[in-house]
């Protein structure tokens, strides 16, 4: 099995698959983000909905699998909701871990704003059921002082200092990736109100998963982790209500 889609509800759908025992090694989705962007009218988006998905996606990941929550919220009589720090705490209510919570962050903005300043990133929240199982670390920044040996101290809780382990390594040309990604916007239209971009899913992908594993979205939208998944040698389950969205995901799987 290379992949399967459905175009299905996701609640629906989800259930179907824990009852035939489906499990997942790493789920990448971003849910309607408030009311910012409308979807042919096909979900009622609300506590009570995004609720049920957490829960179920608890049941469908494997022990040490991940999911990476892309949210942001909107801003309604000048406050911003906080819909996204809501859905992260009930992720640990449900028995998620927080493994850690990542930026977005964009090279534009869509709403400018007169009165803060403007809006360029989006939450990744990315949680464990357990201890991670795969951790691929992304090397691409470049180390300032590579070449040269390492070295500093670590403040510990009472304020002393404690040399850090490894001192003395030479540092290589890359780094690992911090947990500030700056990715381009995506420009081109897939036929979908909010397009995600193809390299945030690739990256997610490959630090979170190996070969052959499991790649999951329920609201996989124009389809855009699927081909990424499929482009990394990973399987690939999504579900789409919508029979527009659902139809652009099949011509891009199929390619």
């Amino acid at each position: 099995m290379k992949y399967k889609i459905f175009n299905e509800d996701c609640i629906t759908k989800m259930d179907d698959l824990i009852s035939n025992n489906i499990k997942v090694d790493l789920t990448i989705t971003s849910p309607p983000y408030d009311n910012l962007r409308t979807y042919k009218d096909s979900l009622e988006w609300n506590e009570k909905v995004w609720k049920q998905i957490i829960n179920k996606l608890y049941n469908i990941t494997q022990d040490g699998g991940i999911v990476v929550w892309v949210v942001n919220d909107a801003t309604v009589k000048g406050s911003e909701t906080g819909t996204s720090f809501k859905q992260a705490l009930y992720f640990k209510e449900v028995g998620f871990n927080l493994h850690d919570t990542m930026i977005y962050q964009k090279d534009g903005f869509a709403f400018p704003e007169s009165n803060r300043c403007h809006n360029v990133f989006e939450y990744m929240f990315v949680f464990s059921k357990g201890k991670p199982k795969v951790f691929n670390v992304i090397k691409d920044r470049l180390n300032k002082n590579a070449g040269s040996k390492l070295t500093g101290t670590d403040r510990q809780c009472d304020g002393n200092f404690k040399k850090i382990s490894g001192l003395g390594k030479i540092l290589d040309q890359f780094g690992g990736r911090f947990n500030i990604w700056h990715i381009p916007n995506q420009t081109k239209d897939k036929g979908h109100p909010a397009v995600f971009p193809e390299k945030l899913a690739n990256d997610h992908i490959i630090s979170w998963s190996n070969e052959n594993d499991i790649i999951f979205d329920p609201m996989m939208g124009s389809g855009t982790v699927g081909k990424m998944a499929l482009l990394n040698n990973r399987r690939f389950i999504g579900i789409e209500k919508v029979k527009e969205y659902y139809d652009i995901c099949i011509e891009r799987l199929k390619q």
